[in-house]
């Protein structure tokens, strides 16, 4: 009798179940975004209510600035160690600094030209005499303080704890350089302290993710006491400023920072929808900073070395403003228009000068872009400072776009270091198309 022999079945393998995806409801940028309507829905059908919501707001915002100096200490410390040498930090930052300076500096040019252009202040005929100066006497008071001597003293820190204890991000960063350096240059005998910064960072980072749930209702708090107090029908005769700026603003994201990502070999429209929660985000608080930690995990995922995000991305926050640089230039034309003074190219180029510095000078001030514009209208004596009451109102609302043209400005500008560095690919980038 014969016997077919029989062939060894393959023992079944079970396929790993697929990772299940999160509901709608559960992923953080659409309760972001129903945040935002419900509170504009709120603020414009019952002011009075929302109004009180303010708390909620800033809040948030304070939550996430209680651990922004330590985000920023960790990542610059981590990032300068992690490069290994100090010729790579040099390269690398001085590289990002020569970006910072070129695109800021475009972006005074593109709000100098478009106010130039457009005029949006012409057509108010406003008498400086009939505006109530008290309302910024504020401003003017810490506009006052912040000379160029002020300026670079104001860097240096009393003492390290200061530096955190004050929050000021450019001192900080400050802080986190030198320590970044000596750290660098003990080498094997600063281990046991880099081992340290590492865990404190991990640390700092879960304790943001856990303060990221409370997003949603820091969005809701900051767009309901906004719309609420202000309300769109209260703008009037200012919507032709808020237009402006916003075109010019998303013209600059279009054109320029498209233009860098043309040439690092991705699609600037893929890349706002690769940061879609960020975006959400900046757009519900008012505040680039309550983005900063989850971009920089996000641009790490992305492909971008923690070394290189931890140098570029703080640095990025203090020093390439792109969006409060159009701002600063077109809302000192604004003014000037406004109240009826012509002014003269060399008036123009000297706002233009200043305002380089001030742009930058103000960083981690409350109010910080509306006091910086008072300094830069302070060279010009033939422009009434009171002018500046009649954008005050409106600056809640032009915060917006300069907060994520900001973001939007230093998450390009990191992708491409990290592309000029050789860290990313085009078929990396290219990822982006089939990201989630």
């Amino acid at each position: 009798m014969i016997t077919t022999p029989t062939v060894p079945q393959s023992p079944v393998v079970d396929a790993p179940p697929a990772p299940r995806r999160r509901a709608w409801w559960r992923v953080l940028y659409v309760q972001v975004l129903i945040a935002i309507v419900i509170g504009a829905l709120l603020g414009h059908y019952s002011p009075a209510l929302a109004t009180q919501m303010k708390p909620f707001g800033d809040a948030f915002i304070k939550l996430i600035k209680m651990v922004l100096p330590l985000v920023v200490f960790c990542t610059v410390v981590s990032g300068i160690v992690g490069m290994g040498s100090l010729k790579k930090v040099g390269r690398v930052g001085g590289k990002a600094l020569l970006y910072f300076e070129v695109v800021s500096t475009l972006a005074l040019a593109i709000g100098m030209l478009v106010g130039n252009w457009l005029q949006p202040g012409a057509a108010m005929h406003v008498d400086p005499h009939t505006l109530d100066a008290k309302a910024i006497a504020g401003y003017v008071g810490q506009a006052k303080q912040q000379s160029v001597p002020d300026f670079l003293l104001n860097i240096v820190p009393n003492t390290l704890v200061d530096a955190f204890a004050k929050g000021d991000i450019l001192q900080v960063v400050l802080v986190s350089l030198l320590t970044g350096f000596a750290l660098s240059a003990c080498g094997e005998r600063a281990r046991a302290l880099t081992g340290i910064v590492d865990a404190v960072t991990n640390a700092v980072f879960a304790m943001v993710n856990t303060l990221m749930r409370f997003a949603p209702m820091g969005a809701f708090g900051a767009m309901a006491f906004t719309v609420g107090k202000y309300g769109v029908a209260s703008l009037g005769p200012l919507l032709g400023l808020i237009g402006t700026f916003y075109l010019t603003s998303a013209l600059f994201v279009v054109l320029v920072l498209g233009a860098v990502g043309m040439v690092c070999g991705f699609n600037i429209f893929k890349f706002l929808l690769f940061l879609k929660e960020e975006i959400l985000l900046v757009l519900g608080t008012s505040s680039s900073d309550t983005a900063l930690p989850t971009l920089m995990r996000k641009l790490e995922s992305l492909g971008c070395s923690r070394s290189l995000v931890g140098l570029v991305v703080p640095t990025g926050y203090t020093f390439n403003t792109d969006g409060t640089s159009i701002y600063m230039t077109m809302a000192a034309l604004f003014v000037a228009q406004a109240t009826g003074v012509d002014l003269t190219i060399s008036q123009q180029l000297a706002i233009f000068g200043v305002a380089m510095l001030t742009s930058k000078g103000a960083s981690g001030v409350q109010g910080a872009s509306f006091i910086a514009l008072v300094g830069t209208l302070s060279v010009v004596p033939g422009i009434p400072v009171a002018g500046m009451a009649l954008i005050l109102g409106i600056d809640r609302f032009m915060s917006e776009a300069r907060a994520l043209v900001n973001m939007i400005g230093n998450a390009v500008a990191t992708v491409a270091m990290a592309r000029w560095e050789g860290e990313l690919s085009r078929e990396q980038l290219a990822e982006l198309r089939r990201r989630p």
